[in-house]
């Protein structure tokens, strides 16, 4: 019985022996053919440098970063972005972008090392770890900045929008003032107003007029104008269609009254309600024409000038500059007879209509006033301050000063009469000399 007992046992302990001597070997060879495996020594990070580090990198997100639960040292949310956590990202961000470059790759270059374990992995503190995409988030404070400049911009935007709108507040019933959309009527006035405008040199490429010529030209039209009683678009339109016509045409010196009629006739046809006769004009010229001429002229501007008859003329911007000035009877008067002096001089057309009527405006009310005078609602319908304004408010103080003592006084004799108010006898600005650009 007990050998047996002891058979048996010895039989058991040699199969056991057999089994563990043949996984053993087995053991071997698998370790063997991984030649990649870890030494057991390696497994719990006893170097200093792990072929394989479990580092966490935690990194700065441009609007959110993790935070670590105090419980059981997860990631479980998501860290909102405050006015001091932005201030410190921003100013972290911006420290490691001042470092330089060699530094920054030769911080790379060398292993990372551990600045905490945890459970046997190396851990890297978000203070110590910058990523190169990391881009520098603005300040709050910038950006409580800009969002308040952005409003004062729309502030301002609609402190001038209600004062260009209060200038059409009178008209607000009346169906012929097109307050809804004259502003934008205005704005293409503006936008084209150059294309309807001459050469201011045009005068070097005719060979028998000059300038003198063109002022006589144009103050005996002025007296024609005010005999037939025309409107005051008609005589700026006729004005632009000769120049116009001159800087395309050249003419002869005898020509240049028929010019200047058949403009007239012209600007009648697209402005007046009533048109003179071609008669009346013959008759007004001393006869100079025949009938054939006038209208063989005619032909011959229209399509010369390309049947373009609409154009803005500084009269039209006059009209619009005045409102927003809030004019009264007197400024309406100076400024024509001050805009109408202009006409004759060869010399403005350098500048452009809108111009020519902001600075008519403003000249008067300087002389009117005694001192300069701009006020910001004018500024913004004209778009012109008066720096820019100046020079050629000057040039029309010259006129005016100027005014009744040459040969050409046709303006002047014009606005010396009550019908006019007698604005010729106004005193020039003449301060607006001593003012500096």
């Amino acid at each position: 019985m007990c050998r047996s007992f002891l058979f048996r046992c010895g039989f058991l302990f040699l199969v056991s022996l057999t089994g563990f001597l043949l996984g053993g070997l087995k053991h071997g060879r698998d370790m063997g053919n991984n030649v990649n495996r870890r030494a057991l020594s390696d497994i719990n990070n006893l170097t200093s440098d792990a072929p394989y580090p479990s580092a966490i990198f935690k990194r700065v997100l441009n609007d959110v970063a993790p935070i670590n639960d105090k419980n059981d040292n997860s990631f479980v949310g998501r860290r909102p972005i405050t006015r001091k956590f932005a201030a410190s990202l921003a100013h972290k961000s911006q420290n490691c972008s001042l470092k330089p470059i060699g530094s920054e790759r030769q911080k790379r270059s060398q292993p990372v090392q551990s600045t905490s374990s945890v459970g046997g992995c190396d851990s890297i503190d978000v203070d110590d770890f910058v990523s190169a995409n990391d881009i520098p988030l603005p300040m709050v404070e910038e950006i409580e900045e800009m969002v308040d400049c952005e409003l004062k911009e729309v502030e301002m935007e609609d402190l001038e929008a209600k004062l260009l709108m209060e200038i059409d507040s009178c008209d607000s019933n009346n169906p012929l003032a097109v307050v809804n959309y004259v502003n934008d009527i205005y704005s293409f006035y503006r936008e084209t107003e150059e294309l309807g405008c001459a050469s201011p040199n045009y005068m070097s490429n005719q060979l028998d007029i000059n300038e003198r010529m063109r002022a006589i030209l144009i103050d005996w039209l002025i007296e024609v104008h005010y005999k037939f009683e025309l409107m005051e678009e008609t005589l700026f339109l006729t004005v632009n269609l000769i120049d116009r016509f001159l800087a395309r045409q050249r003419v002869v010196r005898k020509k240049l009254q028929l010019v200047g009629v058949t403009a007239m006739l012209l600007a009648c046809k697209y402005e007046e309600v009533m048109v003179p006769v071609v008669e009346d004009l013959i008759l007004i010229s001393d006869r100079a024409y025949t009938r054939e001429e006038v209208l063989q002229m005619e032909s011959l501007m229209a399509n010369t000038l390309q049947f373009n008859m609409s154009v803005p003329t500084p009269y039209v911007f006059l009209r619009r500059f005045l409102k927003a000035a809030m004019s009264d009877r007197r400024l309406e008067l100076l400024s024509s007879y001050i805009i109408e002096l202009s006409l004759i001089e060869y010399e403005m057309l350098k500048y452009s209509p809108s111009m020519l009527a902001a600075a008519a405006i403003y000249t008067a009310q300087c002389s009117l006033k005694g001192f300069k005078h701009w006020t910001r609602t004018s500024e913004l319908c004209t778009k012109y301050s008066e720096d820019q304004l100046l020079e050629c408010s000057r040039m029309m103080v010259d006129f005016h000063l100027q005014a009744g003592k040459g040969k050409l006084t046709g303006v002047h004799r014009k606005y010396s009469t009550y019908k006019f108010g007698c604005a010729a006898n106004s005193t020039p600005a003449l301060f607006l000399f001593d003012m500096k650009i």
